[in-house]
């Protein structure tokens, strides 16, 4: 499609932003007419501002929108367009929808039809990050596809939830492909676009991740999804953001109570009180979204029953189910001597029966 590159050429500008452009093709009825308007007819179009006109004028000259293209193409990025038959459906609906996506992995692989959003602190407590490793768990080796922004703290847990349990992951970022932020996240980026789902961004590869980005990035992610799960969230937070936007859009939303002596909480008694959907379980989200897995999926790896378990082992899991404990707190629990805990812990940990989180602590996964 010629009109791609014009689409491409749009996405590359730094000051005139999506809500430009849109208003742009809306008036030109041609995304070509728009990139090679005359001054004289961008002064006509109601609802621009003479900053964004002067800007794009000034960025305009310096743009050549075939070399843009071209050098998507060979840097193996994928540029989606609004023209585009394969730009996601529901992003079509939302309000300043991105006037392109770059996205690396296949997006195609990952069912639109049934996401879900997944957004919380980046200084997320030890509690809640377990609670959702738990809970997203339940999904593993189905066709659900997790979505986030893959900031540190709620969304590193989802995503990296999702790499580990077969589930496709898109995450949305707030910047350029070569501005990957955190750093601490590039391997797990890696891992997403080499098989585990796809990243996407409405940003040029050089474009840094800038605090005013992330609101924007927000609307992508509750944009893409059919629910939004806010697992730990601020009165004042960028979670909150992303459920006042699910709101707007018409998405389900739904929240994971915590400590409430956790200030990350208080967002998430706020929407709860306001008829967010609460979850405590694999369950509890499907029964909000109104979605089945199908019984072979679900049996694919059945859970293994009391009597597979040493009455030791069985005992480490009872406790672990309690509360998350360190080994120092079991050895008080069980009476069990160090050297026979740690075999445990570590048979239990690899077959997937406990998981050892941050601080030391272990967590039981069924």
């Amino acid at each position: 499609m010629n009109n791609k590159k014009y689409w491409c050429a749009f996405s590359r500008l730094t000051k005139a932003g999506t809500a430009f452009v849109n208003t742009l093709y809306a008036h030109f009825k041609s995304i070509e007419l728009a990139w090679h308007a005359e001054e004289y007819d961008l002064w006509k179009i109601e609802g621009l501002r003479k900053t964004s006109i002067e800007n794009f004028l000034e960025e305009r000259k310096k743009i050549n929108p075939d070399e843009c293209i071209e050098y998507i193409e060979k840097r193996g990025i994928q540029f989606i367009c609004p023209e585009d038959n394969n730009y996601p459906y529901l992003l079509k609906n939302i309000f300043n929808p991105p006037a392109g996506l770059f996205v690396l992995g296949d997006l195609n692989s990952c069912n639109l039809e049934r996401t879900l959003a997944v957004v919380g602190s980046r200084k997320a407590s030890e509690n809640s990050k377990a609670a959702l490793r738990k809970i997203l768990s339940g999904l593993h080796d189905t066709d659900i596809c997790i979505v986030s922004g893959m900031a540190e703290g709620i969304d590193t847990v989802a995503h990296r939830t999702a790499v580990d349990n077969n589930i496709k992951t898109i995450a949305v970022l707030g910047g350029g492909f070569d501005r990957i932020y955190p750093k601490s996240n590039v391997k797990l980026f890696n891992q997403i676009k080499e098989g585990a789902g796809a990243v996407i961004t409405e940003y040029w590869c050089s474009e840094d991740a800038l605090s005013w980005h992330f609101p924007l990035r927000n609307r992508i992610v509750s944009g893409l999804s059919k629910g939004v799960l806010v697992a730990e969230a601020a009165i004042k937070s960028g979670a909150m953001i992303t459920a006042k936007l699910a709101l707007e859009q018409g998405k389900e939303l739904m929240c994971m109570p915590g400590l409430i002596s956790n200030p990350n909480t208080e967002g998430v008694y706020k929407l709860i009180k306001t008829g967010a959907a609460v979850i405590t379980n694999t369950e509890d989200i499907l029964d909000a979204l109104n979605w089945q897995i199908t019984k072979q999926k679900r049996e694919q790896e059945p859970a293994k029953s009391s009597n597979q378990y040493t009455p030791e082992e069985q005992l480490v899991i009872e406790c672990i189910k309690k509360d998350m404990l360190t080994m120092d707190e079991l050895i008080l629990k069980t009476n069990l001597n160090i050297n026979d805990l740690m075999v445990i812990l570590t048979k239990l940990e690899l077959n997937g029966t406990i998981s050892a989180q941050d601080g030391g602590k272990y967590i039981s996964m069924v």
